[in-house]
């Protein structure tokens, strides 16, 4: 019987092009119009597929389950925001199975690029194929599963980086500041590069003074590290604009603006199982108006070429793309 990981190495192999719908997907859509210029070849560089269910089953040890959200979606989402690239993430729900995510990068064409989950399993003609079907890194998820133990957090992140250091791929974290402090160390003899998820795990209430902050600022000032500013909700609880976000993103913009680029999380997944709930039970995605959200990069970076280095340039060279 082929497992999810033949189906998917199958599926590079014979560059199979799959479509999807789903009349029970809820994923948002842009309500607000963008307001300023979008550089041509702008990046979405953090968004997910959730597949069909019975096409893509979802990981049993998840601590969530999505709803769907369709390439046809996020295709739509692009059109509205003008934003032509996007990087397909797979989520914690599918553990090291990243078939939704190829199934996405392969409706989008060359214009999306992968980041995949991986664990002792998979091979090195895994990740060769992988490689080039357009995955250009592994993630972390550190957060998402509770890992808070700085010393477990540092085997997993030395191991990741000990696979990824002859391939050249980046080491993307979802983790907390506190993890960071903890890494920071490694992240700085790295000998790939290294990518932050949504502002590093900082709360926005808590202003660049929190800590840990001026470590992720300082790694970010060195090119050691990366971050995206990206789901800002994660960060703040001021909807819509998020306000609070904003004195870190021009932190981190200002401290190196080579190292920055820009996502919106799409479809926006609540990873939090409701108290007494049951995981296997359908958690509805955030609604999050992802126009405005775009909106705020003006009043982080002011500047139309720094805009264009986040959108554009950083993502470019960070995944590859031409």
């Amino acid at each position: 019987m082929l497992t999810r990981r033949d189906m998917m190495l199958a599926s590079i192999a014979a560059g199979v092009t799959m479509t999807s719908s789903n009349a029970f997907s809820k994923a948002a859509q842009p309500s607000t119009p963008v307001n300023f210029d979008v550089p041509a070849g702008a990046c979405d560089c953090h968004t997910h597929i959730h597949g069909d269910p019975e096409k893509f089953p979802f990981f049993a040890g998840r601590v969530y389950t999505p709803e769907p959200a369709s390439p046809e979606e996020m295709s739509a989402l692009h059109k509205a925001l003008r934003v032509e690239r996007v990087v397909i993430v797979t989520p914690s729900v599918y553990g090291p199975d990243n078939s939704s995510t190829l199934f996405g990068m392969t409706a989008r064409g060359p214009t999306a690029r992968g980041v995949a989950v991986i664990d002792d399993k998979t091979s090195e003609s895994d990740l060769d194929a992988m490689q080039k079907a357009g995955f250009r890194g592994i993630r972390l998820n550190l957060a998402t599963g509770g890992v808070n133990d700085p010393n477990v957090g540092r085997q997993r992140f030395a191991a990741a980086i000990e696979r990824m250091k002859a391939r050249g791929w980046h080491v993307q974290l979802f983790t907390s500041l506190a993890m960071i402090s903890a890494i920071k160390n490694l992240v700085a003899t790295a000998p790939v590069p290294v990518v932050f998820d949504h502002f590093g795990g900082a709360e926005a209430a808590l202003g660049t003074g929190q800590p840990g902050f001026d470590e992720l600022v300082a790694l970010v000032k060195s090119g050691k590290a990366y971050v995206k500013i990206s789901g800002a909700y994660r960060a703040s609880k001021l909807a819509p604009d998020y306000a609070d976000a904003t004195p870190l993103a021009q932190a981190l913009i200002a401290a190196n603006a080579e190292r920055v680029v820009w996502g919106t999380d799409w479809p926006h997944p609540d990873s939090v199982t409701p108290q007494g709930g049951k995981v296997t039970e359908v958690t509805p995605l955030y609604q999050i108006d992802d126009g405005r959200l775009l909106n705020q990069l003006p009043l982080w970076a002011p500047d139309a070429a720094v805009r264009k280095a986040i959108l554009v340039d950083n993502p470019a060279r960070l995944y590859g793309f031409t």
